[in-house]
C-alpha cells in the first residue's frame, strides 16, 4: 500500500453497489473499508483514521444522520459525503445539520464520486463542535475547555494553538504550521509562541500526572496521551 494511498469508508447496505464502488476505487489506487449497516460502521469510525467517509443516508440500525451527528460529538472531522436518493432541499439541510460536508444524489457516476472524495480528504471536517484528546475537550461553539470535566482557563490565543494541536492529533504540528495556523501570515516573533505554549502547558498539564503537550526535536508540539 503506498504511503499516499487514500484511506476510505463506505457505508452503504446495498451490496451490488458498494461492490462495484470498492471495486472502481480499487483500480484508481483508493483503499476502501465497508459496512452494511449504521452501527458497524460507526464503530469502524471510532477505531480507525481515515482520509474521508462515503455514509450512505438510509441505513439499517442506524441511519446515516445518526451516524454523523454521533461522531460529530465525539469530536471526529473526518469529511462526509453523503449518498442519497432524495433530491431535495430540506434533505440536504438536515444532513448538513448534522455535519455532512458533501452530498451525492443517487444515482452517480464513479468519476465524480472519485473527485468529490479526493477533494474532501485534502481537509479535515469544519463541521465539528467538539475535539476530544484523551480527558481534555475543547468546545469550539461555546469557546470553551476542560480537563477531566474540571474548566480551563486559556487565552484566545491558547484556545487557537489547543485548537490546532488537537485536529493535528496524534501527529506532531511544526511550529511554521502552527503559528500560520493561529497567526496566520501576521507571524509575531518566536518568543510569543514560547509564551503561550509555556502558559498552555502550565493550564492543560501542571495539575496532572499524564502529560498531553509534548515538544519533538526537529518537529514542533505534539499533544497526546504520553502512553500513546
Amino acid at each position: 500500500m503506498g504511503l499516499n494511498k487514500l484511506q476510505l469508508l463506505l457505508v452503504e447496505d446495498d451490496i451490488d453497489l458498494a461492490t462495484a464502488i470498492i471495486d472502481y476505487l480499487e483500480l484508481e489506487d483508493i483503499h476502501c473499508d465497508h459496512a452494511a449497516n449504521g452501527v458497524s460502521g460507526l464503530s469502524l469510525i471510532q477505531h480507525n483514521k481515515y482520509d474521508a467517509i462515503i455514509l450512505d443516508l438510509n441505513l439499517p440500525k442506524m441511519s446515516g444522520l445518526k451516524v454523523c451527528e454521533a461522531m460529530r460529538s465525539e469530536g471526529i472531522d473526518i469529511p462526509v459525503l453523503m449518498l442519497t436518493a432524495r433530491d431535495t432541499l430540506e434533505d440536504k439541510l438536515a444532513g448538513f445539520a448534522k455535519g455532512a460536508d458533501d452530498y451525492l444524489i443517487k444515482p452517480f457516476a464513479m468519476e465524480e464520486l472519485i473527485v468529490r472524495t479526493q477533494v474532501l480528504s485534502r481537509r479535515r471536517s469544519g463541521q465539528i463542535n467538539r475535539l476530544i484528546v484523551a480527558d481534555l475537550e475543547l468546545n469550539i461553539d461555546e469557546k470553551t475547555v476542560q480537563r477531566n470535566a474540571v474548566s480551563l482557563k486559556v487565552s484566545p490565543i491558547e484556545f487557537k494553538i489547543l485548537d490546532a494541536l488537537m485536529r493535528a492529533s496524534p501527529n506532531p504540528l511544526s511550529r511554521e504550521k502552527l503559528m500560520h495556523s493561529v497567526w496566520g501570515d501576521d507571524k509575531p516573533d518566536s518568543n510569543s509562541l514560547k509564551v503561550h505554549m509555556f502558559k498552555l502547558r502550565k493550564a492543560v498539564d501542571s495539575e496532572y500526572e499524564n502529560k498531553l503537550i509534548h515538544t519533538i526535536i526537529g518537529r514542533g508540539f505534539v499533544l497526546k496521551r504520553e502512553d500513546d
